[in-house]
């Protein structure tokens, strides 16, 4: 009877040992694809509820929160920095000093002229002279890299110093 249909002759037997093994491959494929979908399927269901039974919806409110407050924080800190930097205007950054001896009996440079400016250039000038009877203490006032009392030659050192300085004290 297979005789008939023609199942025996040589190129059917092929066609149909070749569609078996298709057939098994894809049987193979199967199996293993329902695996892969049972796996992914068990991460989907562990990730929408969560290992705390906790909703997806939870945890995304919650994240929302979180980035609500830290706006909050930025803001504050913003409005804090930016209050900082007007403040900063007026800080005395620019620093020059320098020591010397006063008087040629003295030794140790125990005298010292010290310019303190801020961004503007204004500020002062102090000039510490210490003699053997005791030591002496001047302050004079800068306004825009200049003051309008006579400066010795340390005090001038000193501002000019300060002036060109990179906001670190140098001697």
């Amino acid at each position: 009877m297979l005789d008939f249909f023609g199942l025996f002759q040589f190129d059917a037997l092929y066609a149909i040992l070749g569609l078996v093994a298709v057939a098994v491959i894809l049987l193979i494929v199967i199996i293993v694809l329902h695996i892969k979908i049972n796996k992914l399927s068990e991460r989907m269901d562990k990730f929408m509820v969560g290992e705390d039974t906790k909703s997806l919806e939870e945890v995304i409110t919650k994240r929302f929160a979180d980035i609500d407050e830290l706006k909050l924080t930025t803001k504050r800190h913003n409005k804090r920095i930016s209050g900082i930097e007007e403040e900063m205007v007026s800080v005395y950054k620019k620093v020059g000093i320098v020591k010397y001896d006063a008087f040629n009996e003295m030794g140790g440079k125990l005298s010292f002229a010290l310019a303190m400016l801020d961004k503007s250039n204004n500020g002062y000038v102090i000039n510490a002279i210490h003699s053997r009877e005791g030591c002496y203490t001047y302050a004079k006032e800068i306004i825009k890299g200049e003051s309008y009392i006579t400066l010795g030659e340390e005090e001038k050192k000193a501002l000019d110093k300060a002036i060109n300085s990179d906001n670190a004290m140098t001697d």
